[in-house]
């Protein structure tokens, strides 16, 4: 599916960080380490983004995973406070349930799930990790791929060729 670029530029975005690993490298004169970061970013309303950083210091790959989650904004689709649809996405071995809620339920989810949920403006949905995995990369990457299979009850409609009840009823 080919999803349109969303530019970052002007848009007041928060962040925050969901994992932080240390890896290290064996080297003759003893060990490198360097960090891993992943970093979620979003406005609060519609927007989120997820990315990675990596480098020596864990400022410096913060800061390029805010870059990079800049560039890969997704378009989350809502109605009222919460998602149009059950929907499963799936990334490797990760697999992310998400499902919607009534008011007043709030964000039943994970640490990955909850900040992307968050930081995209939804107050209420229930999710669930169901994969062979935890690991946080693969958990986000499963959550950004079901929001962009969401879809819109006008969205359904127009992609079916049918008039939405507000046009036919003019």
């Amino acid at each position: 599916m080919i999803r349109k670029k969303i530019d970052a530029k002007g848009m007041e975005l928060t962040e925050r960080v969901v994992a932080i690993n240390r890896v290290s490298k064996v080297v003759k004169g003893g060990k490198r380490f360097k960090f891993s970061v992943l970093v979620v970013v979003g406005d609060g309303d519609r927007y989120v983004g997820i990315g990675m950083g990596k480098a020596k210091e864990i400022s410096e790959a913060v800061r390029k995973g805010i870059d990079k989650a800049g560039k890969n904004l997704v378009e989350l689709k809502r109605i009222g406070n919460t998602i149009p649809h059950p929907v499963n996405g799936v990334f490797g071995a990760a697999s992310v349930l998400l499902k919607p809620a009534v008011p007043g339920t709030g964000v039943i989810a994970g640490g990955v799930v909850r900040a992307i949920m968050e930081l995209g403006g939804v107050k209420d949905v229930v999710t669930k990790v169901i994969g062979r995995t935890s690991n946080a990369i693969n958990v986000a990457w499963a959550t950004m791929q079901a929001l962009e299979e969401m879809r819109t009850p006008d969205e359904i409609l127009r992609l079916r060729g049918k008039k939405t009840p507000e046009a036919a009823a003019e």
